[in-house]
């Protein structure tokens, strides 16, 4: 029974090694537990096969029972093992091959969504090409039907214009038409009547000339007389002819001025009847042919500022801003206590507008630092310059005048910022143009040469703080040298009596240039200036004898002089009136008129006791 026993374990041995070796070359990755081996298992076999032929001992059968026993646990816990680490691993193959399915099936998937994208992409993009082009095409097309369309409605402006001007240039043509056939006939009446004059003229000579024969033969026998009453009077008077001729030219001398004062004031009396109506003509001439602003003398330029911090940003760190600023532009910067305002000075008025454009410029971009203000600079000195030449081409056109030298217009650009007595000078150089050209035409004189020469009078002032001499004989010197004719050079260097005006035109831009600085509110003069022809006036008038007081009144436009009744008489005061006036015309220049009144004022006094 034991023996049975015995076998029937070691054939479970045996079958449990041959199982935990069949899994063992399943799953060689399986962790290795401690398993019986064919060698043990030989040996166990060795080992019954002679326990069978050789007795055994109650203690060895125990022995081998538990050993036996051992041995199957320890079989059944390697195959409880070997069964765990195969469902362990199998469940990690599985785990495995469902995340690569799963990666590959997401990677299908995302190249499947690209693919689609990609696709969907390239169509939107020919969809949108081709509304583009559609939306393109229909824009160039509405652009061309438009384009036609305003084409045509300026061909029908233009045409309708044309008709307009047509209708008003025929209008115009019969008006010259029909007044030149008046004209005509004036001129053949006034000739008939100058014919006529004229022999009446040649008439009245002969008898003139009968009548001086007449008269010489008179004045030979008065003359005869004269020797004989002369020696009568010497006789009878005891004066030489001499003392007698003293006398007498005392006495007409006197006779003479109170006759030469009751005329004058006989002929300012009928001055003065059609003065009215004479200053009224002149003075709407005047301002139908030129209608210009009053000006003012302006030595700085002012920069408004947005805020007073922007004052901190223009000094800098350590003035190192405001250093800059005045090196690169040459023009000084005064920051004072003036409310969001900076004032900008310098002899040169194109530099000191361009300093001005320069700071406009580093303000409105709000970044201030050297670096920034040469390029801001560099761009205001375009900005200007662009500034004269468009102001140079527009005075040109306003004058009507052919091309002059591009040198030439530079100089006139810049006389756009230049003011002499508070007057633009490139605006006074249009208005003596207008003035020259309506005198020209008065008097019958070509205006080409005088109109140019009473346009470029002043070009000299463009370079007098760069040239010596006075601003007429550097203008002068200029015309010539970019091409002027000598007829206008000649009106550049006489306009101020430098050179003596030896032609017409040249007396004419004197004339145009006075009329132009002398009207009304042309000029301001400076107060050292004006304090000086106050006190001329009133010294030219308080050398008079007979004069008490003198006040000058109305800025220098009105002068009373106050006279001692009892040695001036109404007929010297007159005469006082009228030489105070000539001397002041003579010997002062100022604008307008300078009315001269003199008071003579007779009071009697009695004291009553």
């Amino acid at each position: 029974m034991d023996k049975a026993l015995f076998i029937v374990l070691i054939v479970v041995v045996v079958a449990l090694v041959i199982m935990c070796g069949l899994l063992l070359r399943r799953r060689p990755e399986a962790p290795a537990v401690p398993v019986l081996t064919e060698d043990i298992a030989r040996q166990l076999m060795a080992h019954v096969s002679a326990t069978q032929s050789d007795p055994v001992s109650t203690e060895e059968v125990d022995r081998l029972r538990s050993e036996a026993e051992q041995l199957r646990q320890d079989a059944a816990q390697a195959l409880e093992e070997s069964r765990v680490a195969a469902a362990a691993n199998a469940e990690k193959i599985r785990a495995g091959a469902t995340a690569q399915a799963d990666a590959i099936r997401q990677e299908a998937r995302q190249d499947a969504d690209a693919q689609r994208r990609e696709l969907r992409s390239e169509v939107e993009q020919i969809r949108s090409r081709a509304e583009e082009e559609g939306r393109r095409q229909a824009e160039l097309a509405s652009t061309r039907l438009q384009s036609d369309r305003a084409d045509l409605i300026i061909a029908q402006k233009a045409l309708r214009e044309s008709s307009e001007q047509l209708g008003r240039e025929l209008k115009s043509f019969d008006k010259d038409r029909a007044a030149t056939l008046q004209q005509r006939a004036e001129v053949s009446a006034a000739q008939t009547a100058l014919e006529t004059r004229a022999q009446a003229l040649r008439d009245e000579g002969q008898a003139l000339q009968d009548r001086e024969k007449e008269l010489a033969a008179r004045a030979a026998e008065l003359a005869a007389r004269a020797v004989e009453h002369d020696r009568e009077l010497e006789r009878v008077g005891g004066l030489t002819a001499e003392e007698a001729k003293a006398q007498l030219l005392s006495k007409m001398e006197e006779q003479v001025r109170r006759e030469a004062g009751i005329m004058t004031r006989r002929i300012e009396v009928e001055a003065e009847a059609t003065a009215k109506q004479r200053a009224r003509a002149i003075v709407a001439d005047a301002v139908q042919r030129v209608a210009s602003d009053q000006t003012a003398q302006s030595v700085v330029s002012v920069v408004h500022l947005p805020a007073d911090e922007v004052k901190g940003r223009i000094i800098g760190r350590e003035g190192r801003n405001i250093r800059t600023f005045e090196t690169v532009t040459g023009v000084n910067v005064i920051i004072d206590d003036t409310p969001e305002a900076v004032l900008l000075s310098c002899f040169d008025p194109v530099r000191r507008e361009i300093g001005r454009v320069t700071l406009q410029m580093l303000i409105d971009d709000g970044r201030i630092h050297p670096h920034r203000i040469e390029e801001a600079f560099e761009r205001a000195g375009d900005e200007v310059e662009a500034l004269c030449r468009r102001a140079a081409e527009d005075a040109l056109l306003e004058v009507g005048i052919g091309e002059i030298h591009p040198e030439l217009m530079v100089h006139l650009g810049h006389l756009k910022y230049r003011t002499s007595y508070g007057q633009n000078v490139l605006g006074h150089l249009v208005e003596t143009a207008h003035i020259a050209r309506g005198m020209a035409y008065e008097l019958g004189v070509e205006p080409t040469a005088l109109v140019r020469g009473a346009f470029l009078h002043d070009i000299g002032k463009a370079l007098t703080h760069e040239s010596l001499g006075s601003h007429a004989i550097v203008g002068a010197d200029l015309a010539r040298r970019y091409g002027e004719s000598e007829d206008v050079a000649h009106c550049i260097e006489a306009h101020h009596d430098e050179v003596a005006p030896n032609t017409v035109e040249a007396v004419l831009t004197q004339a145009a240039d006075s009329c132009s600085g002398g009207r009304p509110g042309a000029r301001r003069e400076s107060l050292e200036s004006y304090v000086q022809r106050m006190e001329r006036i009133e010294a030219i008038a308080g050398a008079k004898r007979g004069v008490e007081k003198v006040f000058a009144m109305q800025a220098g436009r009105e002068l009373r002089v106050m006279v001692k009744p009892e040695v001036v008489d109404d007929i010297e005061a007159h005469m006082i009136a009228r030489e105070v006036a000539k001397q002041i015309e003579e010997e002062l220049t100022y604008p307008g008129q300078v009315r001269v009144t003199v008071i003579r004022e007779s009071r009697a006094t009695e004291i009553a006791r």
